[in-house]
């Protein structure tokens, strides 16, 4: 079996999906996206054609290699994510042509159902409330918000801000009761001065984790907010490859890792990352906020790593894909298919193509109009 031609295209509301084709008809899926950088990702992923026309598909780890390092300038959010959709495809068609599921190549599945959240949350306690049962009677029994204060945070916040963010996630909790999961992500907007305040405020109400509590490349940062609570960090949906993970753990920055699997390096190199953090005690909670493809990949993972913890999920596949995944008691039944498990409605998916590369809000501080982070 040998890759013929490698084609993207843009999807609705902000992804980008590859198909790689074979000379036997096999087609593999993935998608190579970073979110506000689809057109960018696209001519990332058309550089690397050139080499993998030819190939036989399967050598998976070594095409990896060969893209990784041969590329001199390695690693970083475009790079890493072209590269990590095209493992995906590689992975699917590896399945495919072998009639198993990825994670039965893995050394098949510790578990035959995948816990999963969604997003929920509101700018007022009684919105956030409603919002945090419509989860449960969806199925959910975890979720994850936001911080939810009026307003972009300043560096250093006042009482007033604290409590009310405080309130919401408080009035989540009285919603859907003690047995109910609820994260929070500070999407590491969060000054250091102002989240460990936050963390405080909110511990009473256990959150299941706090996700990017300080901005992600400040390790040390981190690891010191996270020396000073009981609560679980999480990070990772901005950290690439095995090599942005190590100093993470080696600190003990986070105990919840989040890799991205269409960031941070594909399937496989996540569970590599994944062995990293068995070693070390941590849990894995992949971020996917993104559509049905990367969540199919998650699914691989998920189901043959040991310390997996719970699944994020954006888009189940309904009106991408023909068979949408779905969710009972909280959880997703492991894929039996080959490759990724997952067949495009090509019909449905038709509406959804679009020439709109989406692009990030931008925010700033509501005194002055400064940059804020993001």
């Amino acid at each position: 079996m040998k890759i013929t031609k490698l084609e993207t295209f843009l999807v609705k509301p902000r992804s980008l999906f590859l198909k790689v084709h074979t000379d036997e008809g096999l087609i593999g899926l993935g998608e190579p996206i970073l979110e506000g950088r689809a057109l960018t990702c696209a001519q990332a992923v058309a550089e690397l054609e050139p080499y993998l026309i030819g190939q036989d598909p399967r050598r998976v780890v070594h095409h990896w290699q060969a893209m990784y390092r041969h590329a001199f300038y390695r690693g970083g959010p475009l790079l890493t994510s072209a590269l990590s959709g095209v493992e995906q495809a590689l992975w699917d068609l590896t399945g495919k042509a072998a009639g198993m599921p990825v994670y039965s190549l893995l050394g098949g599945p510790l578990r035959d159902r995948i816990r999963v959240y969604r997003g929920a949350g509101g700018d007022t306690p009684e919105k956030a409330a409603e919002s945090a049962r419509a989860c449960v009677r969806e199925g959910y029994t975890a979720m994850k918000t936001g911080v939810f204060g009026g307003r972009p945070a300043r560096i250093v916040e006042s009482p007033a801000f604290v409590e009310r963010v405080a309130e919401v996630f408080a009035a989540m909790r009285e919603a859907v009761g003690p047995e109910v999961d609820i994260a929070i992500d500070f999407h590491g907007a969060i000054s250091p001065q102002t989240s460990m305040l936050l963390i405080k405020a909110l511990e009473p109400y256990q959150p299941m984790f706090v996700e990017e509590p300080v901005q992600c490349q400040n390790v040390a940062v981190l690891a010191d907010l996270a020396r000073k609570t009981h609560i679980p960090i999480a990070t990772g949906e901005r950290i690439f490859t095995k090599w942005g993970f190590r100093e993470i753990l080696e600190q003990r920055a986070a105990s919840i890792l989040q890799p991205d699997l269409s960031h941070a390096g594909g399937i496989f190199e996540c569970r590599l990352i994944a062995g990293m953090a068995e070693s070390y005690y941590a849990g894995i909670a992949p971020h996917c906020p993104l559509g049905p493809i990367a969540l199919a990949a998650c699914l691989q993972l998920d189901a043959s790593i040991p310390n997996f913890l719970i699944q994020e999920q954006g888009s189940l596949g309904v009106g991408y894909l023909k068979q949408p995944f779905v969710v009972k008691d909280g959880f997703i039944e492991l894929p039996q298919g080959p490759g990724l498990g997952i067949e495009l409605d090509e019909e449905a998916l038709a509406d959804k193509i679009t020439q709109d590369d989406w692009k990030n809000p931008h925010r700033y501080a509501p005194d002055d109009g400064a940059a804020m982070d993001w």
